[in-house]
This record gives C-alpha cells, structure tokens and sequence, in this order.
C-alpha cells in the first residue's frame, strides 16, 4: 500500500488540530440527535398522523414504522438545464424503495438559481446566499423527524454546497447525493469562446453570439464546462458520497437511472438500525475535506470552492483555511485539463478515465486518504470503479490502469504541471485566491497601474471607450459578501481577454469572485477584507501601482506608507434594491470572510 505523501499527513494533522474542539463538539452534537433528538417514535400520534396522511400505497409502512423512511431533499426545477431531470426521481425512488422494503416521501425542495443565467445580472447578487437559503430549506425539509436517512438532489453552484452545510446539522442520518449527470457535448467550448471575444469587440452580433450559446448549452443536464457545478461532482466522489462512478453519467440513460436505483438500495442499508451505519456527520471527517481539497486542485477545478469548502467544514466543526490550500497545492500535480483548463469537457474527461482513474492514481500516488467512510462501503479505492450495464444488471468495472486520452487526463507520475494551481496571494492589499491553472505561467507576475471600479459595468464602459488600452491592473471593489453579496464578474471575462490578446499585461483583482470556470487572465479573487468595513481595497485609486505575483505569492500596492496610512477610504454604493436584494440585506450585513467560508448563517450559528 502506498505511503500517504507526507505534506498530505502534514495538513491533515494540521486542520485536526486546529479542529480539535470545534469537531468534538459537533461530534457530539450528532451523538445526542441520534439519541435523543426528533424521530418518528417519538412523534406524537396527531404529528406523525399529519407525517403520512398523504402518503398512498406507502401509508401503512410509514405508520407501522419497521422499515426505513427517506427523505428526498430535491433541487428540481425545469428553467436550469441541470436539475429538470430531477422533475421524474422521487416517483422513480419511492419504486426502487419499496424493491428493499422500505419507503420515501420529498421531504422539501430547495430553490436552484443557474449563475449562467444570471451571470452579469442583477440576480447574481442573490447567487452566494442562495447557499445559505439552500442550507436552511434543507434543514426545515429534514426536521419533521420523519426520517431514517436523506437522498440530496442537487449538482449545481450553491446547491450541493448548500444542501451539505444544511444536512450536516442532521448528521446522525446516512445520506447520500445523487446526481443527474452532465448533458452531451455541444460545441467546442474554444469555438464559444472565439465568439464571445468577437461579440466583446463588436465583430459578431447578438445574433451570432446566441446562436453559439445555444449550441452550447443545448439540453438537459449540467453544463459540460469544469466549472463549479461539475467541480461538485467530483468533490462529491473523493469524498466519497456518491455511489461509485455516477458524477457523469449523461441524463436520460438506463445507466443513470441504474446507478440512482442502486443509491435508494444502498441507503436502506446504512441505517442506524442495521450493521452498516454511515452517518454523514462521519463520513465528512477531516481526512475526507483534505481530499476535497486534493481532488480540486488535482482537477484544476473551481475557485468558488475556496470559499465553500471552509464553509463545508466548518458546518461539521471542521477549520480550513486559504493555507491549507496553498500548502496542498505546492505539492498535488494538476493531472486534467478540462475546459477552460483544456479544450476537452466533462464528457471527453470521463471518457478519459474520469473519476475512476483519478482516484485510483491519486491513492497510488499517495495523494489523497484511501480510509475514509465512504457511503458504498469499504474504502475510498472502492469508488474507483465504472458502472456499467451487462443485461440490464448494474456491474462494475475496475478502473483503466491508463488514461484513454493523455491530452485530457494524465497520470500524477506525467502531470500537466507539477502544482494545483491554485495559489494564496497576500500583502498590503490583504489575502486573495490566484488560479494559475489555466493562465500562462509568463503572466503569473503583473505589474501595472490600477485602474479602479466600483461596478463591473463601469469595467465594461471603459473598455468600449478604449480607457484600458494598456498595461492594466483592473480593480473591482465593494463586491464582497457585506457589500453586494460577492456576484461572479465573469462577465468581464471576453473583455480582458481581448485586451491580454492585444498584447496588453492585464489582471484583475477584487474582493468579489470570478465564474467556476476562471479563465485565461491573472485574477486575484475573493480579496479579504473586502471593501466595505475598513478593507485595504478600499484606499487603492487610480494610478497606484499594482504587483500581484503568483510565483512569490504575493499582492501589493506600491504606495509610501505614511500616505497610505493617512488615506481615506472610498465611500461605498449605495444599497441595492430591485430583484429581491433589499429582502438579503440581513445576511450581507452578517456575512463573514471570505476565508471562513462568507456565510451570514454560520457566523450568527457561532459555528
């Protein structure tokens, strides 16, 4: 068996330490749930009477209580291509149920904004406390007591995020995620980039450009970018929460619905009652977050991970930090390159090898921890297995020993670079996130003047007014989580990378967070502080001369001490109104760092 890298173990002991008493006290929190906590026997007759009155040829199970109930926590909704699938599960699950002797019920839904659709919108504004929303509808659905274990719903952004943070509190049940899978590929994904760089410099029309969009995300399932949606999945499987193989499978297949089938089964059997009980207040332990973390930079996946996976821990007393992630990075090799690291999607990825290989090497390599709880039982090398079907019955197929496609997908012995890419920038300005994954590595260090913004609509005047035809540190502050609700300014994307493609030293840097699928310029993202309430980013104007290096890992303003000391700070925008963000000003005004994870609903929780 291979030795577990010892940079691996380092960090691993590091996040237990520093987790020591806030991990025991959630530990025992689940303890006392388990035991003495709400559940059907104890639910009074007119309460559990109210729990299955509805609930048709299952009602007399459910009232008899000697079979296991579960919930289904669902993210369906038909406007987001990723989660319309969903809209056939629950009947499909309450079937494979009663295949075990046991029954289901959807417990609650929970809302499924899509970033793309609101990408550069108004409603992006919403999108980061979508997760907080997410997790308290997750934890009304499953409080009725009506539950011996849960099957989560969701794949996208805030949603999966979400849907663990709010479960985690119901930690004594055994629950396990189940996807709907990625739809088939549209166009090349650098195709739809060369467009919207061409509509960016006024080449192409709007016609044009929805035409390529289209062809893009063109159906059912989750778009097939490496974004956060995807990055989901993945984190997902090295943490072993799915059924083996499931993350990519396409919609709509005997496979998907075979691998869901087994999901529903393998719940019936991890019960409290039975002699496999997995809780997921167990299953998502220290080592099991340390992998999440691994598979993310192994993967070259999305930067909004870095703010949700402190927040994940941190609903099961777990504590990672922004150095946990530079420390891991230095030493896990990127071994996929997926789009926008690569010109492959998620589907020529799993054809690769996908989840299974990455796994498997990953173990190999010492990379990641191989003895986790995992909710199909065994060890996490259990999960580095394919589904497959083989007259109808459900198989699995040990993973490939090489990659079927290197261009995509390499062993961590061939990596496409050495390091994780993703990288802790800090200095006068404060601390912030670098993905070098997908920018050249000759444009890891920029320095330049500032040009500063507070709207990324401003971003985009100056540019069509030829303002940045320059060498150019574009700074877009007061969009943390206090200010607007931190939005994804992807929409600045085709912009600067024209700007890069002119032959122009170009980065970003804000206190507000790129898409899933950051791209090809130098960005430092999720600056901390932010802004508003005091943050250095708040002093910056135009002209300071700006160093942000990924090399040295460091971001500074070029500016004599004692004036900077004596600076004021900019005002900030006024309040937004309009598409429902007056009704999240309670959860701005509460919101944490970004490092601890920017949620409202931890920091009043005192987690």
């Amino acid at each position: 068996m291979t030795e577990l890298h010892p940079e691996i173990a380092a960090v691993t002991a590091r996040v237990t330490e520093r987790s020591a008493p806030t991990r025991r006290a959630y530990l025992d929190l689940i303890a006392r749930e388990r035991d003495s906590g709400v559940r059907r026997p104890m639910l009074n007759c007119g309460n559990l009477a109210h729990g299955f009155a509805a609930s048709g040829e299952d009602k007399a199970a459910i009232r008899a209580g000697r079979s296991m109930n579960m919930a289904i926590v669902t993210a369906y909704n038909d406007m987001l291509s990723a989660h319309q699938p969903y809209g056939r599960y629950p009947d499909q699950m309450k079937v494979f149920a009663r295949e075990v002797g046991a029954t289901a019920q959807v417990a609650g839904g929970v809302p499924a904004m899509c970033d793309g659709v609101t990408q550069g919108q108004r409603g992006m504004e919403l999108s980061l406390f979508s997760r907080d929303t997410i997790a308290l509808s997750t934890a009304i659905a499953l409080s009725h007591g009506m539950f011996d274990s849960a099957a989560l719903l969701g794949i996208c952004d805030k949603i999966v995020p979400g849907l663990i943070i709010g479960a985690l509190r119901f930690g004594h049940l055994p629950m396990i995620l189940i996807p709907a899978g990625p739809m088939p590929s549209g166009i090349a994904n650098k195709e739809k980039q060369r467009v919207r760089q061409l509509y960016a410099e006024g080449k192409v029309g709007r016609d044009e450009l929805l035409e390529s969009e289209s062809a893009s995300y063109h159906g059912a399932g989750t778009c097939t970018f490496y974004g956060t949606a995807n990055s989901n999945q993945m984190m997902m499987d090295v943490m072993g929460l799915h059924m083996p193989g499931a993350s990519f499978i396409n919609p709509g297949t005997k496979l998907r619905q075979a691998v869901t089938r087994a999901a529903v089964h393998r719940l019936a059997e991890i019960g409290a009652d039975g002699n496999d009980y997995r809780p997921l207040g167990r299953c998502i332990d220290e080592k099991a977050i340390v992998n999440a973390v691994v598979g993310l930079l192994a993967t070259g996946g999305s930067t909004n991970h870095a703010i949700h996976l402190p927040a994940m821990a941190r609903a099961a007393g777990i504590v990672l930090d922004w150095e946990d992630f530079d420390r891991l990075s230095a030493v896990v090799p990127q071994v996929a390159k997926v789009y926008p690291n690569g010109s492959g999607d998620v589907n020529h990825f799993h054809a690769a090898g996908g989840m299974s290989y990455v796994i498997a090497s990953l173990i190999e390599a010492g990379l990641l921890h191989d003895d986790i709880l995992t909710v199909a039982g065994g060890r996490l090398r259990d999960h580095a297995r394919d589904p497959k079907l083989v007259d109808d019955a459900l198989v699995y197929e040990e993973a490939p020993e090489r990659s079927h496609d290197d261009s995509i997908l390499r062993s961590p012995a061939q990596p496409f670079k050495a390091d994780g890419g993703m990288r802790l920038v800090k200095g006068n300005l404060g601390r912030a996130t670098f993905k070098t994954s997908a920018v050249e590595p000759g444009r890891w260090t920029i320095e330049a003047p500032a040009r500063v913004f507070d709207d990324q609509d401003d971003v985009l005047a100056a540019f069509k007014a030829g303002e940045l035809e320059r060498d150019v540190v574009v700074v877009v502050r007061f969009q943390g989580p206090r200010a607007n609700g931190m939005p994804e300014l992807h929409k600045l994307t085709p912009q600067l990378g024209v700007l890069q493609d002119r032959g122009f030293r170009v980065a970003l840097v804000t206190d507000g967070r790129m898409s899933g699928a950051s791209g090809k310029v130098p960005a430092a993202i999720h600056l901390s502080p932010e802004a508003l309430g005091g943050g250095p980013l708040a002093k910056i104007r135009d002209g300071d001369i700006v160093r942000l290096s990924a090399e040295d890992g460091t971001l500074d303003v070029r500016v004599d001490p004692a004036e900077w000391d004596a600076r004021p700070e900019a005002p900030p925008p006024p309040p937004a109104f309009g598409t429902g963000r007056e009704l999240f000003a309670f959860l701005r005004h509460g919101a944490d760092g970004a490092e601890q994870g920017a949620s409202a609903m931890l920091a009043a929780a005192g987690l």
